[in-house]
């Protein structure tokens, strides 16, 4: 499939048409390469992923402001930088793949970037910040509610999962949380690691990931809810 016929699939995924397709290509046009295609630097999605970045802090915040009349100020403000911190984003970035979408050099590319939460998080940003240019503030902030603000409890759930474990644990069975490597597979650029959570002599959950903190919060998650079902 060519870039194009990807980038406009894309557009299908997000339901959203760009009036100018040049604005999607240079969000999902990562530095790697641009690098590796001798183009200007400014031509990578860096600068659409600062923009995108204030767009989505306005938006998130009258979002909670809205949302919780009562929560003070920071209390916001921890609240929104957990919404919109990167493993927050890239969790929303993989709900629509879009790590299969970018713009990657040959290294990058066989290093696993499309799956490193550093650069699909940026990508996120970087394709909120060519909305904006290219519909407005009303079509990022439905972009935003859309793919960045649904199901916030669940994602809270996910990428902080280690946390609330360790709530859960101390609130309902004591006993100590024990996070256990049990494999690692792949090249060292491009590892895959294996964890297990063991509560109470018990192995609770067991996760993946390309970093072991990834894969302990997969496995906390996992532990989660198996702990809900349980009650």
């Amino acid at each position: 499939m060519s870039e194009h016929s990807r980038l406009k699939e894309l557009e299908q995924k997000i339901g959203y048409t760009f009036h100018d397709f040049s604005l999607l290509v240079t969000a999902m046009r990562h530095s790697s390469y641009t690098n590796e295609n001798r183009l200007p630097k400014y031509q990578c999605n860096e600068r659409l992923e600062f923009l995108g970045d204030a767009v989505l802090e306005l938006v998130s915040s009258e979002y909670l402001f809205r949302e919780s009349p009562t929560m003070p100020e920071g209390k916001m403000t921890t609240t929104r930088a957990s919404m919109v911190c990167e493993p927050s984003l890239a969790l929303c970035a993989r709900d629509i793949s879009l790590g299969d979408y970018l713009l990657l050099g040959k290294g990058e590319e066989a290093t696993g970037g499309r799956k490193r939460d550093s650069i699909t998080s940026d990508a996120m940003e970087a394709l909120i910040g060519a909305v904006y240019l290219d519909g407005g503030f009303t079509s990022a902030k439905e972009f935003i509610y859309r793919f960045v603000l649904n199901d916030l409890e669940d994602k809270k759930l996910f990428y902080d999962s280690k946390t609330i474990l360790q709530e859960m644990v101390q609130a309902d069975l004591g006993g100590e949380i024990a996070y256990h490597l049990t494999g690692e597979k792949g090249p060292d650029h491009n590892k895959t690691f294996s964890v297990d959570v063991v509560i109470g002599g018990k192995v609770l959950g067991s996760g993946d990931g390309r970093t072991k903190k990834a894969a302990e919060q997969q496995a906390a998650y996992e532990a989660i809810l198996k702990l809900r079902e349980q009650k």
